[in-house]
């Protein structure tokens, strides 16, 4: 009887859930034991209740009348997974690229530097990847900043075009001073200089 029990009270406990909401066995472990939350949800998953984003990921769907199921975007999935890990995490690569602007091309694969476990999640045919870093790439404070440094890492120094640096400049603007200021000190010495030069420019034009 446990089963259907243990079902009963996370169907109950879902309706205090927003729609949208991205679910983890781990947040069920009140009303049982890992092995019997994972069949209730995989139940309530095969009576629609549920969507399944990956192993031991499920969605409290939200439906649109003409969209249907509206689906999180792999970043929101990658949040909540660094929530429930406590961890902190920096989008990397191409990722860090498309979302300054910097490139169209939207990977398959999102890599994100984590100071949590070392992991791949397979979300459909994309795949989310945490690769483990060191405490001093994941402590900028600007989220803007923060995405720039690995943009240019990505990019490298020497195929770093003016129209690339241009856009950069113009991208960093949008960044408080003293997030780049800070931001700066934890990057290599080559992406310092463009942090540094960006807050200067950015002072000579207020003048």
């Amino acid at each position: 009887m446990e089963r259907p029990v243990v079902g009963n009270k996370i169907a109950k406990a879902l309706k205090s859930f927003k729609k949208g909401s991205i679910l983890f066995v781990d947040d069920f472990l009140d009303y049982g034991n890992t092995e019997s939350v994972k069949k209730a949800l995989l139940r309530l998953k095969q009576k629609e209740i549920l969507v399944r984003l990956a192993h031991g990921i499920y969605l409290y769907p939200k439906i649109d009348k003409e969209l249907g199921v509206l689906f999180p975007s792999t970043e929101d999935i990658a949040k909540a997974i660094a929530r429930r890990d406590k961890a902190r995490i920096v989008p990397t690569g191409i990722h860090a690229l498309n979302k300054l602007g910097l490139s169209t091309q939207v990977p398959m694969k999102v890599v994100y530097l984590t100071d949590g476990a070392a992991r791949s999640v397979k979300v459909g045919k994309r795949i989310i990847s945490f690769k483990k870093t060191s405490p001093k790439n994941l402590l900028a404070q600007g989220e803007i900043s923060s995405l720039v440094i690995q943009a240019l890492k990505t990019i490298g120094r020497k195929k770093l075009d003016n129209e690339k640096l241009k856009k950069i400049y113009e991208i960093l603007t949008n960044e408080k001073n003293e997030n780049i200021l800070n931001d700066a000190k934890l990057a290599p010495a080559w992406i310092n200089k463009i942090l540094m030069h960006s807050i200067n420019d950015t002072l000579s034009k207020t003048k």
